[in-house]
């Protein structure tokens, strides 16, 4: 018979007067943790954002660019075959090229445009005070017909001029402007996700300025406390690295005071600014990826959105017919070559922003909105299957290591695969049915905790 192992006495050395200073220290600094790093929302994330000027926005901007990006999409890629070989998609016995354009199709009939920025920065220029004046007011009146109609994106703001000397005193009327046209014309109920972008910041005293005038607005218009949520556009040196060597990042969103819901990247004026001539301004370049995986560090867990910026070759075609002249076979073919030249670097732009953990980025032009989506979609549903295999004997195993192939697991990974699945359902590129093969239900990934659903297995 096998020995009984001998109970021995409590022999611990620390008394619980001793414990007990110990144990409060930790729930304070849990308790700071847990302040600091709340966690992803939980809320959906916009995959993109599109950027128009503000003379240009109309009640219907959102429905007419999904008109124009689906007429690119049959007239340059007619079929999955086209739109595989534009994009190099490799040939597959699954279906996928077919999944991918039927699914880019649907998003654009449907929902061509998850997030409208209405720029009266860049995208609109230095304009008399009065025009802008005008601009400021009739924009708004076109949001509130939007809003009444139900024809706006889910997710809607606009991006004012800077903090700047010369441009502040503007930027902050136009914002007043803005909002005050805007909340009288709703009887004070501006739309859902409504957001301000503040661009080129050099400090935390230009995210205070905007957060205390949205404070300022919201008193005075009587809306909802903390009712205009604030961007920050990442894209000055000053704004990744202090004057002291430290990072601004946290100190940025901390002068928001609770309102700030995203972080933009801004790759032309950021590689600028670090001395970077055009010809190699790009997204892709390393002084860019340094710059986001600063954004990265200094923001994660802190439920603030990160987005990468845009590609700014569009995909145009150069020659358009005359009156009474059609296109020339030439002339086709190289409208053709060009789009799809335009197709290839946005769609291999948005791979490596999602492959380096940017879900969300800018796109310039309706005809970048099929590539946006094919990227997205192409992205979850080619690594879905061992995602789903990986996954679904993770969960199998009750939190105990597994090994699938030759990829070994652990609780940190286990998390990391319900991510996945959470992130390709939240921007369409999953259907609950796909994402359930995994063996998780529909509650348990709307948890998004991982550790939650094996201590619920175990306790079955």
């Amino acid at each position: 018979m096998p020995r009984t192992r001998r109970v021995r006495p409590d022999v611990r050395s620390l008394h619980p007067r001793a414990l007990h200073p110990i144990l409060t220290g930790l729930r304070k600094a849990n308790l700071a943790s847990g302040r600091a790093y709340p966690g992803e929302t939980g809320d959906r994330q916009p995959v993109h954002t599109v950027y128009g000027g503000a003379h240009l926005f109309k009640a219907d901007s959102a429905a007419k660019i999904g008109a124009v990006a689906l007429s690119v999409l049959q007239e340059y890629a007619p079929d999955a075959g086209t739109l595989a070989a534009a994009l190099g998609l490799v040939p597959d016995q699954a279906g996928l090229s077919e999944t991918i354009r039927r699914r880019v199709v649907d998003k654009l009939a449907r929902e061509p445009v998850e997030d409208f920025r209405i720029d009266f920065e860049d995208g609109y220029g230095i304009r008399p005070d009065a025009e802008e004046d005008g601009h400021a007011q009739s924009v708004a009146e076109e949001v509130a017909a939007g809003l009444a109609a139900g024809m706006l994106p889910p997710f809607i703001g606009i991006r004012i001029k800077p903090m700047s000397k010369e441009l502040h005193a503007r930027s902050l009327r136009t914002l007043d402007l803005f909002v005050t046209t805007l909340s009288r014309a709703t009887r004070r109920h501006l739309p859902p996700n409504f957001v301000v972008t503040i661009p080129k910041l050099m400090g935390p005293g230009h995210v205070s300025a905007v957060a205390r005038a949205c404070a300022a607005l919201e008193r005075s218009l009587k809306l909802r406390a903390g009712a205009i949520a604030l961007e920050l556009m990442i894209e000055t040196p000053q704004s990744i690295l202090a004057a002291d060597g430290s990072s601004s990042l946290r100190a940025l969103v901390a002068a928001g005071g609770g309102r700030v819901r995203g972080a933009h990247f801004g790759t032309y004026d950021y590689t600028a600014l670090c001395g970077i001539t055009a010809s190699w301004q790009h997204m892709r370049h390393a002084a860019c990826d340094f710059a986001k995986h600063m954004m990265q560090v200094a923001l994660a867990q802190t439920g603030v959105w990160l987005s990468d910026g845009a590609t700014n070759i569009m995909p145009i075609a150069p020659n358009r017919a005359g009156h009474g002249r059609p296109l020339t076979d030439n002339e086709r073919r190289e409208n053709r070559d060009v789009v799809h030249r335009a197709w290839k670097l946005h769609f291999d732009d948005a791979q490596h922003s999602l492959v380096n953990g940017f879900y969300q980025g800018w796109d310039l032009h309706p005809a970048q909105l099929p590539t946006r989506y094919a990227a997205v979609y192409a992205f979850f549903l080619s690594a879905r299957p061992a995602a789903t295999a990986r996954l679904r004997n993770f969960v199998e195993k009750a939190a105990q290591a597994t090994l699938v192939g030759d990829v070994f697991d652990d609780a940190a990974t286990g998390q990391g695969l319900l991510n996945f699945f959470v992130r390709g359902l939240s921007s369409g590129a999953l259907t609950l049915d796909e994402a359930r093969e995994t063996g998780l239900t529909e509650e348990e990934l709307q948890g998004r905790s991982f550790l939650k659903i094996l201590e619920a297995r175990r306790g079955r």
